[in-house]
């Protein structure tokens, strides 16, 4: 007897209405009409249901700190970095921790069951990764936490970085990191992408680097990235996040880049929030998107998620935890609005972040993992335009948090009592 069913359900893939049977904390089958009686059923009439959200790149130890020790008055990157690097020495562990986990609730109540945080360590202290060591262990049961070792002021820029980087690594952070274009000269830059590959390379760790978070089209250290990856044998191991300047990159060049990119399997995760706010502050009209190629990226075959980057932090000050708004951002600035391109951009923050952060039993499928999402909506189109209520989140098979659904009561003459937006579509002749 499974321990609960979900009945007539739509899956982001199309099939519907499919009931979904659960067994402790796995998926044991999924099919149109499963005989078998739950301990616990929920009808859930036609609503959605798809594996978590994951947001590929976060910062966890920012956020939550907008206002501290002051706002960033000008809302540019340039001030964001000098306000962090203004509040980092008065960081302090316990607060830290409170932050990280008070939006840990939050990201779970948006159904966001997996993090990849990058995790400054510029600062020999390393307050920073001790904190996000402890909120990783205190919220596995119920989020899948990656902390990335980012030298966020540079890795040959900052006194001391090289040497924090070893030690958070021995701490036991996940994945390295690394900011080319924050380096002094480009030669730099180059050279801290070879040496962070290698490292990567001795042990046995992914690579996920800050790489061209900039307007300037010779601003070109994915192609040392890619080069690297393949140099080291990294293929299919390696995120370059933002890549804002292929934005601006001229598409004779772009043409070179794109296959080499292919060659290496490099991963892309663009951050579609930050990515819009902070680039093109140079411009005055025609102003420049600043997002990366994202569908030009998609079509050669590269894995592209969308993060979130940034909630009420020094870059930021809004966000909201919620990818299906970083998801309706993507629609509009990469301009998908094509069948296909709405589906990739509900991938790109699900499936494909769960595939470069190397999430195991992943997906809906017997012997998945039961980590589920029931939205209030019908498809994927209609999560991202409504921005849909999650109704259930649920994590190896226990509902872990619970909305009701939005409903509107309406006191409107010869018209219907109550509205649920997402019954309001155009008729089906």
């Amino acid at each position: 007897m499974p321990d609960l069913v979900l009945r007539d359900v739509n899956l982001p893939d199309g099939r519907g209405p499919v009931d979904i049977a659960i067994a402790g904390s796995h998926i044991t089958e999924v099919a149109p009409e499963i005989a078998a009686q739950g301990t616990a059923e929920l009808n859930l009439a036609g609503r959605l249901v798809t594996p978590p959200f994951v947001d590929a790149h976060f910062h966890m130890d920012a956020t939550l700190s907008l206002g501290m020790p002051r706002l960033n008055r000008s809302g540019t990157l340039l001030e964001g970095i000098a306000l962090w690097g203004e509040l980092r020495p008065s960081l302090k562990h316990e607060g830290l921790v409170e932050r990280a986990l008070r939006y840990c609730d939050l990201a779970v109540s948006r159904g966001l069951l997996a993090i990849r945080s990058h995790v400054d360590v510029s600062d020999p202290r390393l307050v920073t990764a001790e904190a996000l060591i402890e909120v990783r262990e205190r919220v596995r049961h119920y989020l899948d936490l990656q902390l990335v070792a980012f030298p966020q002021d540079g890795y040959f820029r900052a006194p001391k970085a090289r040497a924090a980087l070893e030690r958070a690594l021995d701490m036991g952070l996940d994945v390295i990191g690394g900011i080319p274009h924050f380096e002094r000269t480009s030669a730099d830059g180059a050279a801290s992408v070879a040496e962070l590959c290698r490292i990567a390379a001795e042990r046995g760790l992914p690579v996920d680097m800050h790489c061209d978070e900039s307007d300037d089209p010779m601003s070109r250290h994915v192609e040392t990235l890619a080069m690297e990856t393949i140099r080291n044998g990294l293929q299919g191991r390696v995120a370059g996040s933002h890549l804002t300047s292929m934005h601006s990159m001229d598409n004779y060049y772009v043409s070179k880049l794109i296959p080499l990119m292919v060659e290496a399997q490099l991963h892309v995760i663009a951050n579609p929030l930050i990515n819009i706010s902070l680039q093109g502050r140079h411009d005055t009209y025609p102003k420049r998107r600043g997002l990366t190629r994202v569908p030009e990226l998609m079509e050669a075959g590269l894995t592209v998620a969308f993060g979130h980057d940034c909630v009420m932090d020094p870059w930021y000050s809004m966000g909201s935890g919620d990818m299906l708004e970083v998801a309706q951002m993507g629609v509009h600035v990469a301009q998908m609005t094509s069948v296909i391109a709405r589906q990739q951009a509900f991938d790109a923050v699900t499936t494909n972040p769960a595939r470069i952060m190397g999430l195991q039993g992943y997906g809906i499928a017997p012997g998945c993992r039961a980590d589920l999402v029931v939205l209030q909506a019908r498809d994927p189109l209609e999560a991202i335009r409504l921005r849909a209520r999650r109704l259930y989140v649920i994590r190896a098979g226990r509902i872990i948090a619970e909305t009701e659904p939005e409903i509107t009561r309406l006191s409107l003459p010869d018209r219907g009592a109550e509205l649920d937006a997402s019954l309001i579509v155009p008729p089906a002749d």
